[in-house]
């Protein structure tokens, strides 16, 4: 009887440890989740004011580059250019006068990848290479991340939080890459719905620029202001 009582409590307390066990490893991995995943993806900024930021993704395109500079410095205009750590290293000058301009520089990964296809180790090792070219030439590091192509996967979001860094998305996408893209259609696009906090994308085109003031000019006069994206996120 005392034998049958010591095996039944044996087995309680095994069952006991073993409920235990398990509450843990889900409360671990609920936590660990959690930690994986706090950073935050915008697809528009967060504040309320009639605010538009501008994007510029850079990996490509730097004779462009100038002239949209001295577009901007015209129109007193501070944007976000997101960088490649390739393009970084081949035009440190260029990257300077956009940073000493007032301009805001965003990581956009070493190489122009497929984000959403890379391991987690991958996606550190771009995204980490190119935020040490960036401080190394400007002494400066960048607090967003924004995806080629805006691909991305949750190996992308865990890295980004490793290195403590948002994911910047967009509203509006001046699809100036593609070469039926003309001045016309560029403006078209964003002017057809802009709204407080959203986000433009563009890159350095000869059509981007031809476009750029008209664009200015019209966002101000629908009351408008122009800015990076810490100025829609703060």
């Amino acid at each position: 009887m005392k034998v049958f009582i010591i095996k039944k409590r044996v087995i309680y307390i095994f069952l006991i440890a073993v409920i235990v066990l398990i509450s843990f490893l889900l409360l671990y991995n609920f936590y660990k989740v959690k930690e994986t995943f706090n950073r935050d993806i915008y697809y528009k900024g967060k504040t309320q004011e009639n605010i538009i930021a501008f994007t510029c993704n850079v990996d490509w395109g730097g004779e462009y580059i100038p002239d949209m500079l001295n577009i901007l410095k015209e129109n007193n205009t501070k944007i976000t250019f997101f960088v490649t750590g390739k393009w970084a290293e081949k035009n440190p000058d260029l990257l300077k006068k956009m940073y000493y301009e007032g301009h805001e520089i965003g990581n956009h990964g070493y190489m122009h990848r497929d984000y959403g296809e890379l391991s987690y180790e991958l996606n550190k090792q771009e995204i980490q290479k190119c935020q040490e070219i960036i401080n190394g030439i400007l002494g400066k590091s960048s607090m967003y991340f924004a995806p080629p192509s805006g691909s991305y996967n949750d190996n992308t979001i865990k890295a980004c939080n490793e290195l403590n860094y948002d994911i910047i998305m967009w509203s509006i996408d001046t699809i100036d890459w593609r070469e039926d893209s003309s001045e016309e259609k560029i403006i078209e696009r964003v002017l057809k719905k802009p709204e407080n906090s959203s986000i433009v994308l563009m890159h350095p085109t000869e059509r981007t620029v031809k476009a750029l003031p008209k664009i200015i000019d019209s966002l101000k006069d629908r009351g408008f202001s122009i800015g990076n994206i810490s100025d829609v996120l703060e």
